[in-house]
């Protein structure tokens, strides 16, 4: 006899897993090659008691943002992650499927490269121009011809144009030292080295991309069924993709022109909130806002303990903790088409 175990109702997970967020942000705070006591930490954000003026640097000035940034590159990329899966009802997309990761790249190597931009919060506007670009392109390309704007349609568009923006990054940086010293910097992947103002800057990119995101998680539910069944209950496909497409695009663009590409979250994290909430979008998604920065905080603090005093990019520690996943999801998937 089997023994039934009754669910956690959805919001009592919401709230554990925003405890979660709370508790590692503080971590965040307060590990790294000066390890600081949390209540220190506390009462430097609060204003209490004299923490010390290196204590005050180092919290406000280095990890603050660090953190700040962690948490919403994580949201973005898990939130774009989810759409992206609901939208092509493809188990195994990601958010750089539409090419926005490849136009990133390419707009920060055309920027130093070729038009001589100095300075990291410039160079990051022309990354996110070029995520933006790129994404309008391949939607651009996926939408012509019958059947256009279907998932398979985009998703080879975005190869197609992934691959060509690729090579444009390699031949500028072959032939430009100072661009290819940028480039590698950059597409390691990294939370470190940005201030407050690069967080206000893409904070309304973000802001913006998380509400189209949330707004089309009722017309995903009908999308998974199929299209004639989204059709039949009243949703305007192409109203849906092009919201959805947008989503992506800002939320993918604005969080991989700051941090680089950091892979594996935006694919992983999704299936791990489906397995706690189910496939409704209207959980699916909230939960990976959530979850995401939760996996990104864990990669960069173990990134910051297990070299010490040095520290490993947030990226590699993430690809790390994301491979196995991917590869027992691969898996599972070949099993089950057997």
């Amino acid at each position: 006899m089997t023994r039934r175990t009754t669910p956690l109702p959805k919001p009592l997970l919401a709230l554990a897993a925003a405890g979660a967020l709370a508790v590692l942000c503080l971590l965040s705070l307060a590990v790294g090659a000066r390890a600081i006591p949390p209540g220190q930490v506390l009462a430097t954000l609060t204003g209490g008691a004299d923490a010390g003026a290196g204590v005050e640097a180092v919290v406000w000035g280095s990890r603050l943002p660090r953190t700040l940034v962690a948490v919403l590159t994580g949201a973005a990329l898990g939130l774009a992650g989810a759409v992206m899966q609901g939208l092509t009802r493809n188990p195994l997309a990601d958010p750089g499927l539409l090419g926005v990761s490849a136009g990133a790249a390419f707009g920060m190597v055309l920027a130093t490269g070729v038009l001589g931009v100095s300075g990291l919060l410039s160079s990051i506007w022309f990354a996110f121009g070029g995520a933006v670009v790129a994404a309008v392109v391949v939607y651009a390309l996926g939408s012509r011809g019958r059947g256009g704007g279907s998932p398979v349609s985009l998703a080879l568009a975005g190869i197609a144009v992934t691959y060509l923006l690729d090579s444009l990054t390699g031949g500028i940086t072959l032939t430009d030292p100072e661009a290819l010293d940028r480039y590698r910097f950059w597409s390691s992947g990294s939370l470190s080295g940005h201030d407050g103002g690069v967080v206000l800057g893409v904070a309304p990119f973000l802001a913006a991309g998380a509400l189209l995101a949330l707004s089309v998680a009722p017309a995903l539910n009908s999308v998974a069924l199929g299209d004639d069944v989204a059709t039949a209950l009243g949703h305007r496909l192409g109203a849906v993709r092009v919201r959805a497409a947008l989503a992506v695009t800002l939320l993918t663009g604005a969080a991989v022109a700051v941090t680089g590409p950091i892979v594996f979250v935006g694919l992983v994290v999704p299936h791990l909130v489906r397995m706690i909430t189910g496939p409704d979008h209207r959980w699916l998604l909230p939960g990976s806002m959530l979850l995401a920065p939760c996996l990104l905080l864990v990669a960069d603090i173990l990134g910051r303990v297990v070299a010490r005093p040095t520290e490993i990019d947030v990226s590699l520690v993430a690809a790390f903790l994301g491979a196995p996943f991917f590869i027992a999801l691969v898996r599972r998937r070949r099993i089950a088409e057997l």
